[in-house]
């Protein structure tokens, strides 16, 4: 599934600015919530797609 993939690639692409967030990097902080967000509506797209496989 293109979107699953897609979810998995966004969460690895945040790792390293996750960890500078944590070390209290503002910017990765920004950049991190940016890609969460990205990751929301794509993990919503994943749900829609299962649930018209399912239907």
């Amino acid at each position: 599934m293109e979107q699953y993939d897609q979810l998995k690639r966004l969460i690895e692409d945040a790792d390293e600015d996750i960890a500078k967030a944590e070390g209290g990097n503002k910017a990765a902080g920004t950049r991190v919530r940016k890609a969460m967000q990205e990751v929301k509506k794509v993990a919503q797209q994943v749900r829609v797609s299962i649930l018209e496989t399912r239907g």
